[in-house]
């Protein structure tokens, strides 16, 4: 019984990070879909969907993001990129936390897809 355990144990630790577990992605799931003019009215920590373009980057993990109405700097940890190749030209949904204080405004990234 102690063998199997360990057995199981070792398994789960070697596997662990290559397990990619399923999440739920359908209406409700990244928050309400807005555009970068609506994230002003919302409240900070507010959970956001915005679709658009990555056009640059600003530092280690900030970067400038573009829809029709306008520009934000998101966060997004290079954990979240997940290998993707993004560019200007391509477009994307983030899925985020919104940060908003005084004198700015910023979404943290936890989810990023290609369109």
């Amino acid at each position: 019984m102690k063998k199997t355990i360990l057995t199981a144990l070792v398994v789960a630790l070697l596997l662990g990070p290559a397990v990619t577990w399923a999440a739920f992605s359908g209406p409700g799931a990244g928050g309400q879909s807005v555009t970068v003019s609506q994230l002003s009215n919302l409240q900070d920590d507010a959970m956001v969907t915005l679709t658009g373009q990555i056009i640059r980057q600003l530092g280690d993990d900030k970067y400038e993001f573009k829809d029709k109405t306008g520009t934000v700097t998101v966060e997004i940890d290079h954990k979240v990129w997940q290998g993707m190749d993004v560019n200007p030209q391509k477009t994307v949904t983030i899925y985020g936390e919104l940060d908003k204080d005084f004198t700015r405004i910023k979404v943290d990234v936890k989810r990023i897809s290609l369109q």
